[in-house]
């Protein structure tokens, strides 16, 4: 691709956490008819072939009918299926909704658990559901543009809103507005693959591999299909997380962007707000992540490398400011890997889950039960009035650092939090006594 002349990065940021988390954003965003057109590729599909003897492909998917070989050691069945069937293009997500479907049987018998064991001798019986095509329409959805060229631009991505489709939930997500902005009405894509790791649902900072294949339909227009084949997400921010997102226009920017972050030569910081107060207040966590076993929607934290399916993850954290003598505190984050829900999950490992954070233990009522005893009964409606109105973990990305993918130039781009979680940080300062315990520093 022939080198494209790249605007000069913008104004230096602010570097000082103080100073981010005093100002509101005076960007402006940029007029429609301004926006740059993003590049379009070619389509390609999930491919399928036949493998003689054991599988079969047809409209209704993908059969597979096979005994484990005598002598194989104990497997997950999820794992063992996709270990067939994965060079077929097939992902172990989709592996996992068809036994959960009741479509895989072991010696004659369903199963619905992703986790049962199968060993030698054993028949496995399966059909591999087909992928629903997801139709995502443009949708005019206001963009909080940082910056923008012609090969990438960096949001602002605002708390509950889920950065690409899935199943069930196709509209009002990054993707959508993404469409919009780049003028092109609707595509047709296939549910995103799993990279094959336990953990394919969603990501605090994770490369993405969302693939977006065209379907040659009569319903789908020729402009359609010859459209964005990959729609920019290089990397995602779970659906309550606010904050900077970059967004790649062509196939060599986002190849060039992913890189970057599988070499983890991206910087990120991220705040968060916590119940309590870690203890070193900075230090490095390093524990695997995994899926807990108990619930779906949920990582655990692990020390060591016992776990099978667990992924290395590192965090180092910073307090930058306790409130209500211990009770909360602003927590700077830097992450060394970018794992599924890392923060949530390395938080609640060190003991001070995110405040608002429901699904780790951050609790309103546990926010409530660390605040009360530590403030003047003065401030406990005040303080009440304001956990009340938590409805998401307190999580903002609010530093992203990378190189150009075309200029090599190193971008650095800072955000404040938005209005709710400056709300409650202004609240928490309010209540907190002016007794020398509070600490800021600068982002370095």
């Amino acid at each position: 691709m022939a080198a494209a002349t790249v605007p000069p990065p913008p104004p230096a940021v602010a570097t000082t956490l103080s100073a981010l988390l005093r100002r509101k954003a005076t960007r402006t965003r940029i007029p429609r008819a301004c926006h740059a057109r993003c590049a379009s590729s070619g389509a390609s599909a999930e491919a399928a072939g036949p493998e003689e003897g054991r599988r079969m492909d047809g409209h209704a998917g993908t059969r597979l009918e096979e005994a484990v070989p005598a002598g194989e050691g104990r497997s997950r069945i999820d794992a063992w299926i996709s270990a067939r069937l994965g060079g077929g293009g097939v992902s172990r997500a989709r592996v996992q909704a068809s036994i959960r479907a009741g479509l895989v049987a072991v010696n004659g018998r369903p199963v619905s658990k992703v986790s049962h064991t199968v060993k030698g001798g054993d028949l496995v019986s399966c059909t591999v559901s087909e992928l629903q095509p997801l139709r995502a329409e443009a949708e005019d959805i206001p963009l909080d543009i940082v910056y923008e060229d012609d090969h990438l631009l960096v949001v602002d991505k605002p708390a509950h809103m889920v950065v690409h489709p899935a199943p069930g939930n196709t509209n009002g997500t990054l993707v959508n507005a993404i469409l919009h902005h780049c003028r092109i009405s609707t595509f047709t894509c296939l549910a995103r693959s799993s990279t094959g790791d336990e953990c394919p649902d969603s990501s605090d900072d994770d490369v993405d591999v969302f693939n977006v294949d065209q379907f040659a339909t009569e319903d789908v227009s020729s402009e359609v299909r010859n459209a964005l084949v990959r729609p920019g997400i290089v990397h995602r921010l779970d659906k309550g997380t606010s904050g900077l997102l970059v967004v790649a226009k062509d196939e060599h920017s986002h190849a060039q962007l992913a890189e970057q972050f599988k070499l983890h030569t991206i910087r990120r910081v991220y705040i968060s707000l916590t119940c309590g107060v870690p203890n070193p207040n900075s230090g490095r966590v390093e524990a695997s992540i995994a899926r807990d076993p108990n619930n779906r929607i949920r990582m655990i934290a692990v020390a060591g490398s016992g776990h099978r399916y667990a992924r290395h993850a590192a965090s180092r954290y910073k307090v930058r400011e306790i409130f209500a003598g211990g009770g909360s505190a602003l927590v700077e984050w830097r992450l060394e890997t970018g794992r599924t829900h890392q923060i949530r999950a390395h938080a609640k490992y060190i003991g001070i889950p995110l405040l608002g954070d429901e699904t780790y233990g951050g609790t309103k009522s546990m926010a409530l039960s660390l605040l009360r005893p530590r403030t003047p009964s003065i401030y406990h409606t005040n303080l009440s009035n304001l956990i009340s109105k938590v409805d998401r973990p307190c999580l903002h990305a609010a530093l992203l650092g990378f190189k150009h993918p075309i200029s090599g130039k190193t971008l650095e781009f800072s955000c404040p939090p938005p209005d709710d979680f400056l709300e409650l940080l202004d609240g928490l300062r309010c209540v907190t006594s002016n007794d020398g315990q509070n600490g800021d520093g600068d982002v370095q």
